[in-house]
């Protein structure tokens, strides 16, 4: 959906690849270059959206139906559209979002109760419609390995964290085809090195917009 106004970004990726520490360091950023930044994030990023997030990764709620999962995503979303993003990008504001509808079809694509139920089709259908079609300027993957990304997590896990290391190699790898089927919009940089070495190549991802 074009827009004459603002520029919506978004990063992207596994847990533990530091894409919620770069989407920080991008919006300070763009701050210091005088933009107007609006940082958010999803599930979140509204009151419902971050009640829903509750919910979503309370590892004490335990198994929640794979579309009713998927539903839960997508109804945070669409709040986070209507409520924030769609009125910052009409602001003339630089929207950096931390995470996007690619989260959804790699995470519960990757489910396999999803996978029975719905498959990758429904996801994106669902997306569709909670977006309303608003799409981002550019989408930024930070892509490292699995098992490396893991390593970050930490031991204090949400429910998604926790589903163990073949359903995150799965995830990494939907991550990477989704990206590469528009290698224009959606780009993928090393999520390995550095904060520095990484904020330096989320950047380069992004900056045409900017020049």
């Amino acid at each position: 959906m074009p827009r004459p106004n603002g520029t919506f970004l978004v990063l992207d990726g596994i847990d533990g690849c530091g894409k919620s520490t770069q989407a920080r360091r991008l919006s300070l950023h763009l701050e210091r270059l005088g933009h107007k930044v609006l940082h958010t994030r999803e599930p979140g990023g509204s009151v419902l959206g971050e009640r829903v997030r509750g919910l979503l990764l309370d590892p004490e709620l335990g198994d929640i139906a794979p579309m009713a999962e998927v539903f839960l995503y997508q109804a945070s979303r669409a709040q986070l559209v209507e409520e924030v993003i769609r009125p910052a990008l009409a602001r003339g504001e630089v929207v950096v979002c931390d995470r996007w509808h690619y989260a959804t079809t790699a995470y519960q694509g990757a489910y396999e109760g999803v996978g029975r139920r719905a498959g990758e089709d429904a996801l994106r259908i669902s997306s569709a419609l909670a977006t309303g079609g608003t799409e981002p300027d550019r989408a930024v993957l930070l892509d490292m390995p699995a098992g490396d990304a893991d390593k970050r997590v930490g031991t204090e896990r949400d429910r998604l964290e926790s589903r163990g290391d073949a359903y995150r190699a799965r995830v990494t790898e939907r991550f990477r085809a989704i990206f590469a089927e528009e290698p224009e919009q959606r780009r993928s940089v090393n999520a390995e090195g550095t904060m520095d070495e990484v904020e330096a190549r989320v950047w380069e991802a992004v900056r045409d917009l900017f020049d």
